[in-house]
């Protein structure tokens, strides 16, 4: 008798409640929706939104942080979706040898990073382990920091090894994510940029 599935929506909420990233003078393009056509003057709704190409859950293609970094496009569809190795942030942060504390991965092209904690600091060597494996997209529960390196220090270090990178999760939901199940991420189809706004989902 097979086990029902359970789908999980990692997504979070485009509204106005929605945080818009912001550090120092820099912030990020507001999300603004408001009416365009209306049921009374045209017969139909139809509404207009703008936001900027890294607001709520989203993937940053490697030219985010990179100047010759592949933009969106580039990466293949069959990379958005498939099994995922779940990789515990935390566990790897304090460890001298982390290849052991990876050694579940076994050739998923999706890894779903976690932090239990909300948010893990991990050493150069434990980033750079990962960055050794072979997938192309990695999932990003909770934050990350880097020892020794700067507030972007791991962003870049992904983009430079050509990872695409999904990150702002819907942190609740993330939670409830378990080893063995497949991801679905599915950003607009949008071509030139460094990323787009993502719909995400777990199944298992």
């Amino acid at each position: 008798m097979s086990r029902e599935k359970e789908i999980i929506d990692l997504t979070r909420s485009l509204d106005q409640d929605l945080e818009i990233y912001s550090a120092g003078k820099y912030e990020d393009p507001k999300l603004t929706l408001k009416p365009w056509a209306s049921l009374r003057e045209e017969g139909f709704r139809v509404s207009q939104v703008s936001l900027g190409t890294q607001t709520g859950t989203h993937i940053d293609a490697p030219s985010h942080f990179t100047e010759d970094g592949a933009t969106l496009e580039q990466f293949p569809v069959r990379g958005l979706l498939g099994p995922y190795c779940w990789i515990n942030l935390d566990t790897i942060s304090g460890s001298a040898n982390p290849g052991g504390q990876v050694s579940a991965y076994k050739g998923e092209s999706i890894l779903f990073l976690a932090s239990p904690r909300g948010h893990a600091k991990i050493t150069k060597n434990a980033l750079f382990t990962l960055c050794s494996l072979p997938a192309g997209l990695w999932v990003l529960s909770g934050s990350v920091s880097v020892e020794e390196g700067d507030p972007f220090y791991f962003n870049r270090a992904a983009a430079e090894h050509g990872i695409f990178l999904v990150e702002d999760l819907e942190p609740e939901a993330s939670k409830q994510v378990k080893p063995g199940g497949k991801l679905i991420a599915l950003p607009l189809k949008l071509s030139g940029v460094s990323g787009a706004p993502c719909r995400v989902v777990v199944i298992q």
